[in-house]
């Protein structure tokens, strides 16, 4: 693997799903999967795997050409970034799912917790050995947080959301021991709904994060955002939980800031840890240029050390038209360029 350059590019975790896999009409229609959304594949089984592995390697090999200096596979075997870990853990009911409100409004289905949560098998692993196998570039993987996963599920076991979110977390440590040992360089932990519900976030999502990050050796990321710019329209003035994010275990702070024009002085609120800052805003399908780009790095520069900084979309990119994204992305690589010292 090369040297990261000084402030490397990277995906916060997907990609868009080429249409002759998924049904993207579908895909757009409805809320992000919390259970199963298997009607959302346009190949069937038994075909289904192969055609997801294919699909995950033309993705690589986008991603690669496009410049990024850090790959995931993105996310494209995954009906949406969470449902792929939370609905193989032992304790969900998804067969008998619950409706609840949705973040942005509406309803959605989600699991309901009806035993213990426990982690039965490995879930990722493949996934990461694949990606291993199919770059030589730095690789990282993404994986729902233990908060969000709280928020997304019904508790109907457990006393309260804090004893659920600590064996959430437990699950979550496993897979992150194994996925650094299938290979990854980083692992990401995604985390939306710290902002959201920032009351709970505050009485009980540092500990479950830091629960789930315990006793591993790696480079571990966190993802924080107002969420899905195709789902959630308006963004609040400024983060309702980010300087508490000091104190959690993760060596990476992501967060988004192009989409809600935020002032980069709140950067400033995170102190050490290194930030994945989201410079393309992705309810715009207009690309970026890089001077745009670089303009909204340097302004992040006047508040953090270029050592100290990565650059990546706002979120996911997976509700985007895939010649919308690889524009974007070919912007964001060059305007990474742009502002580096040893261009």
């Amino acid at each position: 693997m090369n040297p990261l350059p000084l402030i490397p590019t990277t995906l916060v975790g997907s990609y868009p799903q080429p249409d002759w896999l998924i049904d993207r009409e579908r895909l757009l229609s409805d809320l992000p999967a919390r259970v199963r959304a298997r009607e959302l594949w346009r190949v069937p089984e038994p075909y289904l795997e192969e055609a997801q592995d294919d699909a995950t390697a033309l993705a690589i090999r986008e991603l690669e050409r496009v410049g990024l200096d850090i790959l995931t596979d993105g996310e494209i075997r995954r009906e949406s970034y969470s449902n792929r870990f939370a609905t193989a853990l032992e304790g969900m009911d998804i067969d008998n799912p619950a409706t609840v409100a949705g973040r942005a409004g509406g309803t959605n289905l989600v699991p309901r917790i009806v035993g213990p949560i426990r982690r039965t098998r490995p879930v990722e692993v493949d996934d990461v050995r694949f990606l291993r196998a199919n770059t030589d570039r730095a690789i990282k993987i993404t994986l729902p947080g233990p908060f969000t996963m709280s928020k997304q599920a019904q508790n109907e076991h457990y006393p309260d959301d804090a004893s659920l979110a600590l064996d959430l977390a437990a699950a979550v440590n496993e897979e992150v021991r194994e996925v650094f040992a299938a290979g990854a360089d980083v692992v990401q932990i995604d985390e939306p709904w710290l902002q959201s519900r920032p009351e709970d976030a505050r009485e009980y999502a540092i500990p479950a994060i830091n629960r789930a990050l315990e006793g591993v050796e790696g480079t571990t990321a966190l993802h924080t955002c107002f969420g899905y710019a195709h789902v959630v329209k308006d963004r609040p003035a400024g983060y309702t939980f980010l300087a508490e994010l000091n104190e959690c275990a993760v060596d990476q702070i992501a967060i988004e800031t192009a989409q809600p024009q935020l002032d980069p002085s709140i950067l400033g609120e995170i102190e050490e840890k290194t930030i994945i800052l989201g410079v393309l805003d992705l309810s715009d399908h207009e690309p970026e240029t890089a001077d745009v780009v670089a303009r909204r790095i340097e302004a992040a520069l006047e508040v953090v050390a270029a050592e100290r900084l990565q650059v990546a979309p706002d979120c996911g990119m997976k509700y985007l038209p895939r010649d919308v994204a690889w524009a974007k992305l070919e912007a964001l690589v060059e305007g990474a360029r742009r502002v580096r010292p040893d261009r």
